[in-house]
């Protein structure tokens, strides 16, 4: 599991290529802060950071982002089951107990979000669990595409329902 850092004063962002489209990157000197698919929501994300991290935010490049890069072009052609690039987490206390328990999710498999609830001890929150979710901004690291509506169905992903069926079944197929 990538190890979780404090903050620093600077974001560096980047425009990352992939097979689900292009990513927005963010990285500060203590690790990734995020990675969205590219489009408004990551210019919200990319704002929201700036007031979190009480943070100026740049273009260019930086360590952690050429790791993460290498490290999701590894897990597109399925070498790759766990990233160890470090992260840098802001939220609440229950938004960053639901992620790091996103973080405890095997590849290739999935959980509901009746599941995440329990595992954070907070049974009857599967509707707060699904906004802390949906609020994560490390995509594919923090394997939010990997919780699930209980019965199995896909339920709701940022990124669309069509790349949340992508990276489930390439995680799928890697695993066969």
């Amino acid at each position: 599991m990538p190890a979780i850092a404090a903050a620093s004063q600077c974001i560096t962002i980047k425009t990352l290529d992939s097979p689900v489209g292009p990513l927005t990157a963010g990285a500060t000197d203590e690790g990734i802060c995020l990675l969205e698919f590219a489009g408004p929501r990551s210019d919200l994300q990319t704002n929201a950071l700036a007031r979190f991290f009480r943070a100026e935010v740049a273009e260019g490049n930086h360590p952690y982002l050429d790791q993460l890069e290498t490290e999701l072009a590894a897990y597109f052609a399925g070498r790759l089951r766990e990233f160890t690039v470090p992260l840098v987490l802001r939220g609440t206390p229950f938004q960053e107990s639901v992620w790091g328990e996103l973080l405890r999710i095997p590849y290739g498999e999935t959980r509901s979000y009746a599941d995440i609830a329990r595992a954070v001890c907070t049974v009857k929150a599967s509707r707060a669990v699904g906004r802390a979710n949906g609020q994560n901004r490390i995509a594919i690291v923090i394997p939010c595409h990997r919780v699930v509506n209980t019965g199995g169905s896909l339920g709701g992903y940022g990124g669309g329902l069509d790349r949340k069926r992508l990276l489930l079944d390439l995680e799928r197929r890697s695993n066969e």
